[in-house]
């Protein structure tokens, strides 16, 4: 609403200062400023949301049994560890996928559990 009364007063003070240039020079400087903050804005609420979300992720691993719990807080390693954790489990995905061709389950799932 106060974005909409401001361009609206610029709008009304264009022929008090004839559509100078110094005129456009303050609603271009004007919006500038607030997309360069609302930049941050966002990206401190991404920033926020993605925390969250790995601290419930970690949670989820926490909590599961069996589940790794090296893989907790993957986000502070380096790109050649995260590289390495990522080749590992795309062997273990590409066994899963030649399993299941043959007729097994990739679930850990026996028949005799069935």
């Amino acid at each position: 609403m106060l974005a909409v009364l401001v361009i609206v007063a610029w709008g009304i003070t264009g022929p008090v200062f004839g559509f100078s240039d110094t005129w456009q020079l303050v609603i271009n400087t004007g919006t500038t400023v607030v997309t360069f903050l609302m930049v941050f804005l966002i990206q401190n609420t991404q920033n926020r949301d993605s925390e969250a979300m790995h601290i419930k992720l970690d949670e989820l691993i926490r909590a599961t049994e069996g589940a790794h719990n090296a893989l907790l807080n993957l986000e502070d390693l380096e790109q050649d560890d995260l590289d390495g954790i990522r080749a590992n489990y795309e062997k273990l995905a590409e066994q899963a996928r030649m399993d299941l061709k043959r007729g097994m389950l990739d679930t850990g799932v026996t028949d005799v559990d069935r």
